[in-house]
């Protein structure tokens, strides 16, 4: 498998990162398979979704960032589950969790949003979770792109569990906009649900147009990613990303 690029920053500030976004069910599963994938990624930021609401979450959360070697950014119960994890290696300018409109008798749903600095390259990053259904997921889809555009980063990337196909409307709102980053430069694997048996494409990693994206996939195959780890982690597979971001 051809590795993905290490995370550096180049002489004219921009940097090479890595993200992950991964689904990670409430930490219900083996949390100790779950943070060595993440360990055995390298990621700079690890986009979360399902990350624990409920009684002593912060702890939960805390436990799973320092056994990957990560920090929590923002997000948790106050975003109703997207977090946002990353390594001291960003600095942070600032966070938000942002609840969406609450539909009745459906799940409350939000946004953990931030904006990080690595080297000379400052970037907006949003981690989600979007609907079930699918007319509220639409609605949700455009509100993601209000909220990456009012971030004030000229680069910017959003990254979740979008319960939605690449030929879903929802999907294609977002890849209109942004570079749906599996289909811009493919690497690993392409379906992320479910992990015995992937069929479909509903996790994804998108990018803001100056951003230049090195490869992204499912990180089967990966120097250190355990088939075992990956089937006993969660629900989900990981989605791995390595990106360049110019210099702001």
């Amino acid at each position: 498998m051809e590795l993905l690029p290490n995370s550096h920053t180049e002489p004219d500030g921009s940097a090479v990162i890595r993200v992950l976004s991964y689904n990670i069910r409430s930490m219900r599963d083996d949390t100790d398979a779950l943070a060595r994938v993440i360990t055995a990624c390298a990621p700079d930021l690890v986009l979360i979704q399902e990350a624990p609401r409920f009684f002593r979450w912060r702890k939960k959360l805390a436990r799973l960032a320092s056994a990957a070697g990560q920090v929590i950014l923002t997000g948790g119960a106050t975003a109703s589950g997207p977090a946002i994890l990353c390594t001291l290696r960003g600095a942070v300018e600032r966070t938000e969790d942002v609840l969406l409109p609450l539909t009745p008798g459906l799940h409350r749903r939000g946004f953990a949003t931030a904006v990080v600095r690595f080297g000379g390259a400052r970037l907006g990053v949003l981690s989600c979770h979007l609907s079930l259904q699918a007319e509220e997921r639409y609605e949700q889809g455009g509100m993601l792109l209000d909220r990456l555009a009012g971030l004030g980063a000229e680069h910017a990337i959003a990254g979740g569990d979008l319960n939605d196909r690449p030929t879903g409307r929802t999907f294609s709102r977002l890849a209109d906009g942004l570079q749906d980053c599996w289909a811009t430069t493919p690497w690993g694997g392409e379906f992320t649900s479910t992990p015995t048996t992937p069929f479909q494409r509903i996790d994804a990693i998108f990018a803001t147009k100056g951003i230049e994206v090195l490869g992204c996939g499912v990180p089967r195959g990966h120097a250190g990613v355990a088939e075992t780890d990956l089937v006993r982690a969660t629900d989900h597979l990981p989605v791995l990303a390595a990106l360049r971001v110019p210099a702001s």
